[in-house]
């Protein structure tokens, strides 16, 4: 998926997540919706900085390498986070 979409994608839960936590109407559920608006708004803000990376010093072999190890790792942020939704769901 090309950043732009994934940046999107982040957007667009993080919007998700936020009205869900305002119109929530206990505390425990306010609180686990904010964590996960919080959850998507860090991931758009790192998918924003290696773009950023990305399009000035992307042409440098280096800097290549690094972003390249930095989306793995936010991949791997990304598969964790689907891993704990499918447990909280109750999903073997």
């Amino acid at each position: 998926m090309p950043i732009h979409e994934q940046i999107a994608t982040c957007a667009e839960q993080y919007g998700r997540w936020k009205q869900l936590a305002l119109g929530a109407q206990t505390m425990p559920v306010m609180k686990e919706c904010l964590g996960k608006a919080m959850f998507w708004m860090e991931l758009q803000s790192s998918f924003v900085a290696l773009w950023s990376v990305e399009r000035t010093l992307g042409s440098d072999p280096a800097v290549k390498r690094k972003l390249v190890v930095a989306k793995t790792n936010l991949s791997r942020k990304l598969a964790d986070y689907a891993q704990r939704t499918l447990d909280e769901l109750g999903w073997k």
